[in-house]
């Protein structure tokens, strides 16, 4: 295929339990700092932290619309309670914003209308995606799993359908219905107070041998290490890329956005982009395995230059 157009930036939805305080100063330093288009808000992970954020976000929508930027709201990727799915339903449902779809229910609710297909929905072939396209489906944030060549033969295959890579961040694995957070502090999840926003970039979980292994948020299951697209900006416009994603953690974000939006105009390479993250201190090791269709833990390509 042939090289396209310039790479977009985007701040994917916040997956971590912060305090509305930290949330609101997060928000407007990416709304008035951060050289990024497109900003998704909302909650992902867990219902009950639904309510502790609404007012937030809602503020936050409105500066970052002032700033220019452009606002998706995203839907539950596992709404469970009548309550949950009500209100992933209406969300879906709403003509005046388009929405990131992050269980097939809110695709359901929302067809025919525009929507951006999230990256929990397990669309790992060119057959889901044109079917997504046929329902709506205007750009698809693909599974963190899939590989380069996949996300190419997906472009050729859906042509009108953008594609959206995870570059930066925690790479969000699986959910679970129940909190293994609250569990491991005696609490259930109904009564869970909320333990989970002691981990403001999820908690590290390690093996038995003491081994670095995967990272827990609540209801989801996290990578220890930390997506970091490695492979020229040219591979990744080849492939169909049209967006990166870059995952909210407690680092210094609009840092990260300057340092990605100097590698997608050519400025910087992955070598250059990489040795600018780990100063920042990302919340674990940089790997990108996945991106090549190797295992997620290892840290391949060009990134990897000293």
């Amino acid at each position: 295929m042939e090289p396209r157009g310039l790479i977009d930036l985007a701040i994917g939805p916040l997956l971590f339990n912060w305090a509305p305080d930290r949330v609101e100063t997060f928000y407007a330093r990416i709304a008035d700092e951060a050289p990024v288009g497109t900003v998704y808000l909302g909650e992902v992970v867990c219902g009950k932290r639904q309510p502790l954020l609404q007012d937030v976000l809602a503020r936050a929508a409105e500066r970052l619309e002032t700033a220019g930027k452009t606002v998706i709201w995203s839907t539950l990727a596992l709404p469970a309670t009548p309550r949950e799915r009500r209100l992933a339903a209406e969300l879906a449902a709403d003509p005046d914003h388009l929405i990131e779809a992050g269980d097939m229910s809110a695709v359901w609710s929302r067809a025919p209308a525009p929507f951006v297909a999230g990256p929990l929905l397990n669309v790992y072939n060119a057959r889901a995606a044109a079917e997504l396209a046929r329902l709506g489906c205007v750009r698809l944030c693909a599974n963190v799993e899939l590989p380069l060549n996949s996300l190419a033969r997906i472009a050729k295959a859906c042509p009108g359908l953008k594609l959206e890579l995870f570059a930066f961040g925690r790479l969000p694995l699986a959910l679970s219905s129940r909190c293994a957070q609250a569990r491991m502090e005696g609490l259930h999840r109904d009564a869970c107070r909320y333990v989970c926003d002691r981990h403001p970039d999820g908690m590290d979980v390690a093996t038995l041998e003491g081994q670095d292994f995967l990272a827990m948020n609540g209801l989801q299951t996290l990578s220890h290490g930390c997506q970091l697209v490695d492979v020229p900006v040219e591979a990744l416009k080849a492939a169909g890329v049209s967006m990166l994603r870059l995952s909210p953690h407690s680092l210094d974000m609009v840092a990260v956005s300057r340092l990605f939006h100097d590698f997608v105009a050519g400025r910087i390479t992955p070598a250059a982009l990489a040795r600018g993250i780990e100063p920042l201190g990302p919340p674990g090791p940089l790997v990108s395995g996945y991106l090549h269709g190797a295992a997620g833990a290892r840290r391949i390509g060009a990134g990897t230059a000293a």
